[in-house]
């Protein structure tokens, strides 16, 4: 590890949606025991409303959040990364480990706006908190 509590990277394409989903839920959930950051590979111009609103629902802020480029310093800092979805592209470096996890698309099957939304929380919610587990449970395994 590259400092005391394990660091975690989410990417998406334009950290509106996706990657602060995840952040925002890791954070919830991890408190200080992680550090926690979000970006996107193309950035876009303001995080997705209905992905603030379903975060909103659990009860989590997103008050200061915004797009964010992923940086090198970013990635030389974190222990694992974490690229949401299919659409972005990030070639793996350094020491962290690379995942990619293909998230569920309820758009594929004609479901749309806050329901559509809701799903695509709960499939990374339980992803999230699988990670947090493997992270704090078993934090030896984060940079293998």
């Amino acid at each position: 590890m590259t400092q005391e509590k394990p660091a975690v990277l989410f990417v998406c394409s334009k950290n509106g949606g996706k990657s602060q989903l995840a952040a925002g839920l890791m954070r919830e959930l991890a408190g200080d025991a992680l550090t926690v950051y979000s970006a996107g590979t193309k950035p876009g111009p303001a995080l997705n409303a209905q992905a603030v609103e379903s975060l909103a629902e659990l009860g989590i802020d997103t008050t200061g959040e915004h797009p964010k480029p992923v940086t090198d310093e970013v990635l030389d800092a974190v222990d694992v990364v974490v690229v949401l979805g299919t659409e972005a592209k990030l070639e793996p470096r350094g020491t962290a480990r690379f995942e990619t996890w293909d998230t569920d698309e309820p758009s594929s099957r004609g479901i749309e706006g806050m329901e559509r939304m809701r799903l695509v929380r709960d499939d990374i919610k339980a992803r999230v908190d699988g990670l947090y587990n493997e992270l704090i449970a078993n934090p030896d395994r984060a940079g293998a």
